[in-house]
């Protein structure tokens, strides 16, 4: 379990009964701490978010590869209830609770209609967001957002997890 996901079971999931069972760490994506677990039964695709220079927000993979073919977006009919995109930028650390429903209707999952991304970026409450499609991303993000600190809103997190 890499760093991020280490701190926010013992920050969070800990004092929430949130248990991790069934944890496999995925062979491809390691750069982005790529892996799948149960959460309370639900089925978690997680993946750290990466700095990088040239644009503002975290860039993120979410892809899978079918045996040796060449990689593809999830689908709409893979097994999965949310994808958890974890995010830190120097002391600090957040998490987004991305419904797999609301990454269809973002057209980040296939759908018969329409293919999805291999990658996105995402951005924590932290960044800045300067091009107009920065901004309205962040704009639905920051819905499915919470930040790990010691007075992080556990109501919050249930709310992401459970009452959706």
């Amino acid at each position: 379990m890499d760093k991020n996901l280490s701190q926010i079971k013992t920050d969070i999931y800990d004092k929430h009964s949130l248990t991790i069972t069934n944890f496999i760490t995925e062979k491809e994506s390691k750069e982005y701490d790529a892996c799948r677990f149960q959460l309370n039964g639900r089925h978690i695709i997680s993946r750290s978010a990466k700095i990088t220079t040239k644009k503002n927000g975290q860039f993120v993979t979410f892809w899978k590869r079918i045996n040796n073919s060449p990689i593809q977006p999830f689908n709409c009919n893979d097994k999965f209830d949310y994808l958890i995109v974890n995010t830190r930028m120097n002391k600090k650390l957040g998490q987004f609770v991305f419904p797999k429903s609301v990454l269809i209707d973002k057209g980040i999952i296939s759908t018969e209609k329409r293919e999805g991304k291999r990658a996105f970026r995402v951005y924590p409450k932290w960044d800045v967001a300067k091009s107009k499609q920065a901004q309205l991303s962040q704009q639905w993000q920051l819905n499915y957002f919470y930040e790990i600190t010691n007075l992080t809103d556990l109501n919050r997190v249930n709310e992401l997890y459970i009452g959706r």
